[in-house]
């Protein structure tokens, strides 16, 4: 039994913008969701450029930094767009774009859900950051640290202030989290990761958290996961501000997407949930530069004595909404080629692709808690990768580099040691989530290797 990559990239084209509140106003918000506890005042020594001494920068100094920096890029790149601001602590203080009164949500408030969405869908976002960017600068400035991280609540407001606007975006900063507790109310995270009805509302969520400290990013970054969010990263004061910058620029294409790939009878689609010669993707929301890669394979019973076609028709099928909210349905069909022979030429395969693919399953079987099968593929795909090089190499034809290659040898060998996985650290869901979004077309996987290699043994815990 062979299996073979398929590779779905979505190409769509952007919406022009549309009217709202007036008629240069783009329809779209940032959301900065900002964690301002006590644990915001851990300082880390940095050197300090105009001399030859250090300092002591605290977190949330450098946050303040970074946020100031953000607010500056947007104001001269997309001056048009709306801005928000939310802070957490003990409470959920919602500025928005920094010229109302703040709308502060405490006690019980925290813990109704139905309330925070209500009272934070109907706040007004009125101005672009032309107009407000001198407000919103103040409000950052004017931040302090103190209190506990109530950062559900506050993720929950931020995404109903950007739901109204389709291919919105929030993103969340915070450096540790903890479960509040509330005078008899106690604030899990993890219900309303799970259970909040924010992942069809159309907006993307981007996590940064600080390096050393405990975030439990496998259960936050569901939050970017499953809504299309690029970004789920581990930071620390001297990149905080680089990588905010580039989150805020991280646009949604088309929102609603769902994908159907269709094979023909007698083919299936391993580690899927359908076991037929049709699969169904639900997407969600898209930014520029996805790539989503699936696997077909025949079904045992039919190899014996079966005679192949030198190609198979696959189609596939796109539903989606632009950012104007048209709906949208492409459909693509083709013959592609395929072989019963073992053994393929280097020249006919795409190493980017497999590579790609390879990163995304073992990162979704790890997360899945299927640790051994994900070593499986693992040691699969270097075989292959080897089996190109040594043909490559025999008939003299240029060497094509696996984009993948060096992230794949240090996560096997990582994955190597391990045999049961209870949980994942920050490290290593920060590995993970980055892999899922592995891209042919950026090299996602070379700054994995690049940004884990220092961390290697301690990313994936026992």
């Amino acid at each position: 039994q062979r299996n073979v990559s398929a590779h779905l990239s979505l190409h769509v084209c952007r919406s022009a913008r549309s009217d709202d509140d007036y008629q240069n106003l783009e329809d779209t918000l940032v959301v900065f969701c900002v964690d301002i506890s006590g644990s915001m005042s851990v300082t880390t020594e940095v050197c300090v450029t105009t001399s030859s001494g250090t300092a002591h920068i605290s977190r949330l100094q450098s946050m303040q930094d970074a946020l100031q920096r953000a607010l500056t890029s947007l104001l001269q790149q997309s001056p048009h767009r709306r801005v928000a601001l939310v802070t957490f602590n003990d409470d959920v203080v919602i500025y928005g774009d920094g010229t109302s009164t703040p709308l502060a949500l405490n006690d019980w408030a925290l813990v109704d859900y139905d309330h925070i969405w209500q009272q934070s869908v109907a706040y007004s976002i009125p101005h672009c950051i032309a107009e407000t960017y001198d407000q919103l600068m103040q409000r950052v400035k004017d931040l302090s640290e103190n209190g506990a991280t109530c950062l559900g609540p506050a993720v929950l407001a931020s995404v109903a202030m950007a739901s109204r606007y389709p291919g919105s975006k929030v993103l969340v900063c915070l450096d540790r989290l903890i479960d509040v507790q509330v005078k008899s109310y106690e604030i899990k995270t993890s219900n309303i990761v799970k259970d909040a009805p924010f992942f069809s509302s159309r907006v993307i969520i981007s996590v940064m958290t600080f390096e050393g400290t405990d975030c439990r990013l496998a259960d936050i970054g569901r939050l970017a996961d499953t809504t299309g969010g690029r970004q789920v990263n581990m930071v620390s004061v001297g990149t905080v501000a680089t990588e905010i910058q580039s989150a805020s620029n991280d646009n949604v294409v088309v929102t609603g997407v769902m994908a159907t790939l269709l094979a023909p009878d007698g083919m299936y689609f391993p580690y899927e949930d359908e076991n037929n010669h049709k699969v169904v993707r639900d997407i969600g929301n898209v930014t520029k530069g996805l790539e989503i890669t699936i696997q077909f394979a025949v079904k045992p019973e039919l190899m014996e004595g079966k005679t192949f076609n030198s190609t198979l028709p696959f189609q596939v099928q796109l539903s989606f909404k632009t950012r104007d909210q048209q709906q949208v349905t492409r459909i693509i069909t083709e013959q592609r080629p395929v072989t019963t022979f073992s053994r393929i030429q280097a020249g006919n395969l795409n190493t980017a692709v497999l590579g790609v693919h390879c990163a995304q399953l073992c990162a979704r079987l790890t997360m899945d808690g299927r640790v051994q099968e994900a070593q499986r593929q693992l040691k699969a795909h270097q075989v292959l990768i080897n089996q190109i090089r040594y043909d490559t190499l025999k008939s003299e034809l240029p060497l094509a580099a696996d984009p993948t290659s060096h992230t794949h040898s240090h996560l096997h060998n990582d994955l190597g040691t391990q045999t049961v996985f209870a949980t994942l650290s920050d490290e290593a869901a920060n590995v993970m989530y980055q892999m899922k979004r592995a891209s042919s077309a950026n090299n996602v996987t070379s700054e994995i290797q690049k940004n884990t290699m220092k961390k290697k043994k301690k990313a994936l815990m026992e």
